[in-house]
């Protein structure tokens, strides 16, 4: 069986005053305080919501 790929993402930037569509985006990916990292599995959808919000995150690992 083939391994899943996942990505590290960890939180940059703090979601105060920005507009809420982008800290809706941080909670979907499961962050919500700086320097707090998630390793989730690499989906367009996930990289959707990277690339969304660039400013905030960044892919720190690439796994799989």
């Amino acid at each position: 069986m083939a391994k899943k790929k996942t990505i590290v993402v960890k939180q940059i930037g703090s979601p105060i005053r920005r507009p809420a569509e982008q800290r809706a985006t941080l909670k979907g990916l499961g962050l919500n305080k700086m320097h707090r990292t998630r390793e989730l599995e690499d989906t367009p959808a996930i990289r959707g919501m990277v690339n969304k919000i660039p400013h905030l995150v960044t892919i720190i690992e690439e796994r799989g």
